[in-house]
């Protein structure tokens, strides 16, 4: 089974490479973008036996830093 893990930066959080990410665009002539916020895709290959739990539990350990970020699974 393949689990996506989609880590996003909390709401209130900076994130400098989503502001370089965004001044890159404006340098390169692409009007109209707002604001730009980076994350990270992680994708894991898993027995199929894997708990939507222990999934969570991967997350708040070591995929995502729950202090500042929030993640979203999704089962492939």
């Amino acid at each position: 089974m393949k689990a996506r893990i989609f880590v996003t930066l909390k709401p209130g959080v900076l994130d400098p490479q989503g502001k370089a990410i965004h001044h890159a665009l404006g340098s390169l002539g692409f009007a109209g973008v707002n604001d730009v916020r980076a994350g990270k895709l992680i994708e894991l290959d898993l027995a199929d036996d894997t708990s939507d739990s222990d999934i969570e539990e991967m997350c708040k350990q070591l995929l995502a830093n729950t202090v500042i970020e929030n993640f979203r699974v999704e089962r492939a």
